[in-house]
């Protein structure tokens, strides 16, 4: 089983920027992709980017150019950095473990971002 801890939400204004991290912990194996989620409210859950084990990057249409997803293999850590940030990034955001062979996926718990004036 793997536990998957979201950190580093908040209140910023639009415009700026915020970094969320990730940690998984249990039995982590190197075949994994790691992803960010989000939900505002009455809105369905999104995928907002992914990284492989192998470093591959993927990103939602609405965050290419804004938000960079990364990850420090020393650490175990996964980071969503997010800059010129909108109000329409408002949501609770999740981080994801999934073991490619199974495909067994761990969330978090999630992290509150709101970008507001």
């Amino acid at each position: 089983q793997v536990q998957v801890v979201e950190s580093g939400g908040g209140l910023v204004q639009p415009g700026g920027s915020l970094r969320l991290s990730c940690a998984p912990s249990g039995n982590i194996f190197k075949v994994s992709i790691m992803g960010w989620y989000r939900q505002a409210p009455g809105n369905q859950r999104e995928l907002v980017a992914t990284i492989t084990s192998a470093g591959t990057r993927n990103y939602a249409d609405s965050v290419k150019g804004r938000f960079t997803i990364s990850s420090d293999n020393a650490k175990n850590t996964v980071y969503l950095q997010m800059n010129s940030l909108r109000p329409e990034d408002t949501a609770v955001y999740y981080c994801t473990y999934r073991y490619l062979p199974t495909m067994s996926t761990s969330w978090g718990q999630g992290t509150q971002v709101t970008v507001s004036s």
